[in-house]
């Protein structure tokens, strides 16, 4: 069934809706019964209702989060949205994380589901704010580690810290130098850091050459760049649109393994 961008849009309103609500029934209701979500990608990831459920508990459920949404890109059933997140930790303790969301879509029956949703943002840089709150930061550490044990346990707790793992720095300097060789043009400065079977897609699933993909950058300007596990992702001021590019790589040798290309409209909102 095709998805129109309108419908799209409207399935994944429901889930700001119900974090500002505070809905937990609403928020989970959002979700397919088998739905997964990786917050942050790199983290162990939570599948099911009940794990969704949890999930809530532990991070949505004691804060007050706000979207402050810049692009949305509807690719036939896949959202992503660049945004900001305003996090209120506690009542002196308010945390800015940029991000990209990716919804994936599923039609359930009688209504359009989030069957997978991917929150790239950086676990690293969350906790280096967090620290340097100082004092401030304290009641809302011991609310975060009483929720992960209680809602996820020793190992749920021990897979979120799987944040920390990914491309790191090196990763992010070594994609800097692929965008600022594909902005150049520069094909053979691209082709450096892409491996030799790399997949490069428009949208999830649309092949698109290599050259189709330099054509989309040449030119274009790299925007908020965002490490989250070992995956990499941008945004791409260009000609055409305002568009988001995810890189999934592997760290030692850097290589990128596979391109997901997600073109707007030029539309910010």
């Amino acid at each position: 069934m095709a998805i129109s961008p309108a419908d799209a849009l409207a399935a994944v309103e429901r889930s700001p809706a119900a974090v500002a609500a505070h809905d937990r029934e609403a928020w989970v209701a959002a979700f397919t019964f088998d739905g997964l979500i990786e917050d942050p990608v790199g983290a162990q990831p939570h599948r099911g209702t009940t794990a969704i459920t949890r999930f809530y508990n532990t991070f949505i459920g004691p804060r007050d989060i706000t979207f402050h949404r810049d692009v949305d890109i509807v690719a036939g059933s896949t959202v992503i949205r660049d945004l900001e997140l305003e996090v209120q930790m506690s009542a002196g303790l308010t945390m800015r994380i940029p991000a990209y969301l990716r919804y994936h879509l599923e039609d359930a029956g009688t209504e359009l589901k989030i069957a997978e949703l991917s929150a790239f943002w950086e676990l690293p840089a969350m906790v280096g704010q967090f620290l340097r709150s100082g004092v401030r930061s304290v009641p809302a550490t011991v609310v975060l580690s009483k929720g992960l044990l209680t809602n996820q346990g020793i190992v749920g707790t021990l897979g979120f810290l799987g944040g920390f793992r990914g491309a790191g720095p090196h990763g992010k300097r070594r994609f800097g130098e692929f965008l600022t060789a594909a902005r150049a043009g520069d094909e053979v400065g691209v082709r450096r850091w892409l491996g030799g079977g790399t997949q490069i897609t428009a949208g999830d699933h649309t092949p698109m050459s290599g050259t189709d993909l330099l054509n989309r950058l040449t030119g274009g300007r790299p925007r908020k760049v965002i490490g989250s596990g070992y995956s990499l992702v941008c945004g791409i001021d260009g000609a055409t649109g305002r568009d988001v590019m995810i890189a999934d790589v592997a760290a030692k040798p850097f290589t990128i393994r596979r391109i997901r290309y997600y073109a707007g409209t030029g539309r910010a909102i």
